[in-house]
């Protein structure tokens, strides 16, 4: 009978419909024994991510952020060394000198100029990561090599992905720690844009 067929029909539909919120539960919203790989301090070398996260699809050698974070610590080593007393400027925007511009770094001889300094996270993996920052609010004018404000620098930032050590959930032991993935902006040069209007 046709009462009959409708009945079985939405019968299937409403099972199917259970099935379908189960499969689309949040992971926030853990089962009663969630599987978290927990770690001491003795498991742990210092600045390291866990074995088990480390596999060819995890290279953050990779990310240029991670590349030049050796090269900048050199340089704050010989900074170190020399023992220059000048007052460091925390924001300067430079004079952009054309006849150097073959022998600079492509962020120095940008009309968006940007250096890099070294962003240090313990809770982080990678723990030390080179983070951009612009010099100047403004552009470099090629024709005068002096700031205008006729454009305006900004970040460019890249998507990364990183691990976040956390404190492992109860009932593990204490001092115990789980590394969770995350997904964090890195300012990696500037560009130059328009100025936003008023409008």
């Amino acid at each position: 009978p046709a009462s009959l067929r409708q009945g079985w029909l939405g019968a299937l539909a409403l099972l199917s419909a259970l099935a379908l919120c189960r499969c689309l539960r949040r992971p926030g919203a853990h089962p009663h024994h969630p599987h978290v790989h927990c770690y001491s301090a003795g498991e742990l070398q210092d600045g390291e991510a866990p074995a088990h996260f480390v596999s060819r699809s995890l290279r953050w050698d990779h990310y240029v952020p991670v590349q030049l974070v050796p090269q900048l610590e050199r340089l704050q080593d010989e900074a170190r060394r020399r023992r220059r007393r000048r007052h460091h400027r925390e924001r300067a925007c430079p004079a952009l000198q054309l006849r150097a511009g073959l022998r600079s770094e492509p962020n120095e001889r940008s009309i968006s100029p940007w250096r890099y300094r070294i962003d240090e996270d313990e809770n982080r993996y990678p723990r030390k990561l080179a983070f951009a920052e612009c010099l100047c609010d403004g552009c470099v004018d090629v024709k005068t090599g002096r700031e205008t404000t006729s454009l305006n620098s900004v970040a460019i930032h890249q998507t990364m992905m990183v691990l976040r050590r956390k404190p492992c959930p109860r009932p593990s032991g204490p001092g115990l720690v789980t590394f969770e993935v995350d997904y964090i902006k890195v300012p990696v040069g500037c560009t130059c844009v328009l100025p936003r209007t008023g409008r």
